[in-house]
C-alpha cells in the first residue's frame, strides 16, 4: 500500500472514530453520573479501537471524543477528565506498537487492560482532584470515598469493560472484513 493511500485510510478511520466518539455521550441512553464520576456505556470504544491503530490516531481520537462530552453538556469536570484520556490512550498505543503481539493471548490482554487502565484512573483522578483543590469542583462529606472509588475504582472497571468490548468487535470486525482495521495482531 502506498504511503498516500495508507495516510488517506489512517485520515478516514481517525475520523470515523472521532465521530462515534462525538456521537456516543450525546445519545447513549446508559449514563450514570454521580457528582464528578460518570460512566457512559461504551464511551472508550473508538479511544482503545485507535489505540489498535496508532498512537497518532489514539491521540487525535481521544481530543475527538472530549468535544462529545462538550456538546452533550456534561460538567467541566467530566469534560476534563474525557480530556484526560489522551494519556493512556497514547501510552497504550506507544506500547502496542512496540510489542504488536500484547493482545494475542486473554492473560497478556488482560494485563494490559488492567494496566493501562490504570493509567487512566490515575489521570481521571488527578483531574477531579487538581478541579476540587483550586475549586472548580465542590467537596462533599464523602469525597475520599467518591474520589478513590467511584472515580478511581469505577473508571479502572468501566474501562477494563469497554477495553474488551472493544477488542471483541475490533477482532470481528477484522475477520468478517478485509479492512485491515489495527495495526496490531489481535
Amino acid at each position: 500500500m502506498t504511503q498516500q493511500r495508507q495516510n488517506t485510510r489512517d485520515l478516514v478511520i481517525a475520523s470515523l472514530l472521532t465521530a462515534l466518539g462525538i456521537l456516543i455521550p450525546m445519545i447513549m441512553p446508559i449514563k450514570i453520573i454521580l457528582g464528578p464520576a460518570s460512566y457512559t456505556l461504551g464511551s472508550h470504544i473508538p479511544i482503545v479501537m485507535a489505540m489498535f491503530r496508532s498512537p497518532k490516531i489514539a491521540a487525535i481520537v481521544a481530543v475527538g471524543t472530549t468535544l462529545g462530552f462538550v456538546a452533550a453538556g456534561f460538567p467541566i469536570t467530566i469534560v476534563l477528565r474525557a480530556l484526560s484520556h489522551i494519556i493512556f490512550a497514547t501510552v497504550g498505543a506507544l506500547y502496542l506498537k512496540k510489542l504488536s503481539n500484547t493482545l494475542v493471548n486473554v492473560k497478556s490482554r488482560t494485563l494490559f487492560s488492567f494496566l493501562v487502565n490504570l493509567i487512566h484512573a490515575i489521570a481521571e483522578v488527578i483531574v477531579v482532584y487538581l478541579l476540587t483543590a483550586v475549586g472548580v469542583s465542590a467537596t462533599s462529606d464523602n469525597f475520599i470515598f467518591t474520589l478513590i472509588i467511584l472515580v478511581g475504582l469505577g473508571t479502572l472497571i468501566h474501562g477494563m469493560i469497554d477495553f474488551e468490548i472493544s477488542y471483541q468487535f475490533t477482532k470481528t470486525l477484522e475477520k468478517r472484513t478485509r479492512l485491515n482495521f489495527a495495526q496490531i495482531e489481535l
